[in-house]
Formats: structure tokens, sequence, C-alpha cells
């Protein structure tokens, strides 16, 4: 039987609570045991202490999701399945402030990054509601690139986006992975935090074509509603020739441009469905070249008409 490969603990200890270490540690252990270690902390402000981890196994990859309130603690000692890592961070929303072993303090705001090496360990401070993505990375092949310094960066780089993208992929699929598909995957998280410390993925190999399109995919939601919107916008973003980002898509059910098609006609379909808008005004926020465009698009998809289904969806 496989061994599960993905955990969830959620912890609040209460404000009022007597021996909140012991506390916070009853309640992680009776979610996660031991499998998602519990770093030793202690908390900052006077209020209800919430953490809230999601944890999947990649090989010898982790890679995690984490909302806390205020913390401080440390990442080494007896906390050591993080001694010779390389961990790297990135703060969604909030403030993580690291103590290295040089004791200066590096502070990694929300939209930012930091890669660094956890040895020696670092000691931590949590802002409150702070969320962020973590993963612990084997050393061997990072390590000559990071050598003894961190790096911190805009989660915007195009090496940042593809990686992140390769992230959620992975963390969807983990757990269905087969073991040859579970080093692949492990391997393409490795090679893109690589990117990240070079400032640059060779996104010519094949291996990271899914993280490309993902990617790709990723950004073209985003960007829906602009009438300039074509292959050449993503692929500028992710600092790659458009010939690399449709060899990206090869492999996938459609190609870039089908994908923004489709997903422009899902917002049409939602708009029309609020019965809030017309035709011809979803036709023009969602870029199609008049209304008779959307009609004969819409129809082609759902077999009915705009009017015709928003005549059904009332009913």
């Amino acid at each position: 039987m496989q061994a599960r490969r993905k955990y969830s603990v959620d912890v609040t200890v209460p404000a009022h609570a007597r021996g909140w270490p012991e506390v916070l540690s009853r309640g992680w252990d009776s979610q996660v045991g031991r499998v998602i270690p519990l770093p030793p902390a202690q908390r900052v402000g006077a209020g209800d202490y919430r953490v809230r981890i999601r944890h999947a196994k990649v090989d010898d990859t982790v890679v995690e999701r984490l909302y806390s309130e205020s913390v401080a603690g440390g990442t080494g000692g007896e906390f050591n399945h993080l001694n010779n890592r390389v961990v790297l961070h990135v703060v969604r929303h909030g403030e993580w402030r690291f103590t290295g072993p040089r004791r200066t303090t590096t502070t990694v705001l929300g939209g930012q990054f930091i890669v660094r090496l956890n040895d020696p360990s670092w000691t931590f401070e949590v802002e409150p509601r702070t969320t962020a993505l973590v993963l612990r990375l084997p050393v061997d092949q990072l390590r000559p690139h990071l050598a003894d310094r961190h790096v911190i960066g805009a989660v915007t780089s195009a090496e940042v986006r593809l990686l992140l993208a390769q992230t959620r992929a992975v963390e969807a699929t983990v757990d269905t992975l087969t073991p040859a598909s579970l080093t692949a995957a492990r391997a393409s998280l490795v090679e893109l935090a690589k990117g990240v410390l070079l400032g640059h993925a060779d996104c010519a190999e094949p291996l990271l074509a899914p993280a490309l399109a993902q990617a790709a995919r990723d950004l073209a939601d985003r960007l829906l509603p602009d009438a300039d919107l074509s292959p050449a916008v993503p692929a500028r973003h992710l600092n790659v020739s458009v010939r690399t980002l449709h060899r990206a898509f090869a492999t996938c059910d459609e190609s870039v441009t089908a994908y923004v098609r489709r997903r422009r006609l899902d917002h049409a379909r939602a708009d029309l469905a609020t019965g809030r808008a017309t035709v011809s005004e979803v036709a023009a926020r969602w870029q199609f070249s008049d209304s008779s465009h959307l009609i004969r698009t819409f129809k082609s998809r759902y077999g009915q008409t705009p009017t015709e289904f928003v005549r059904s969806a009332q009913r």
C-alpha cells in the first residue's frame, strides 16, 4: 500500500490557555503526530494563536502552505529536519523575519521570496496572519549556486512564476503519482529552484514544459480582459520565445490561443448567467469582435445561443 504523501494540520490555542507550548503540542500531535515536525516556538502577542499547514511530500522534497498568527521560533537544534537543507519561502501576505548565523536580520514581505541554506540554523519571527509557501529542498544540487549567501527577490520574476506553477501542479497530483513520476516531479522542483537562484531557467528542457504551460495559463487568466493578449504576452512575462511556449503547449490538449478563447467564453457564460449584462456588453468585456462573434462561438460550444442560455438559467 502506498504511503500517504499529503497531510494537513490546523491548531488554535486560545489566548486564555495555560501552558501555551503544551496545548499547541497536544493539538498538533492529535492531528499529524510527528509527520510534520513542530518547531520550537513561542507566541508573540496576547490573542488567540492559530497555525494551519498543508504538507505534501515529494520524494526528499517537501512543499508546505502555511498560515500563522504572530510567533517566534527557530529552525535548528532538535528540530533538525531542516538542518543542511535549502529552504525557499514565498511570502504571500504578511511578513517573515529571519536572523541568520551571522546575526543579521532579513525581512521578507508579502510578494517576496527568500532562498537560504539552513546550516547553521536560523531563527524567525512571523507577523500576524502571514501566509506563505515553503519548499524544503535537497542541498546537493543547489548549494553550489547558493554558497553561504541567501537570495531574496520578487515573486513576479519569470523563474518564480514557473516554480509556483509547477508546485501547484505537483501538489494536486502527488498522491496519485507513480514512483517514476514522483522522481520526475521532484527533479522539476529542484531544477526550477535552481533557476530561481541563477535568475534563469532552461525552458527548452522538456522536463519543464508542464510548468511553463501552467505558468502561461496562470498569466493568461489574469490578462483575459486585455485586448492585446496573445501568446507573445505570457511568453514575454516568462522570458521565453513564442516558439518555446508553443512547444510547451504541444503536449497539452489545447494551444495557448485555444485556452484563452475557452476561458474568455467561460467568463462570458458566467456573466450572462447573472442576467445583469447584455450580449453586446459581455462580448466587449471579453474581447469578442462583436455580439455575432460571441453568439456563434457560444452556440458552437454550449449548443444554444446566449439568449437561449439566459432564458434557461432564469427558469
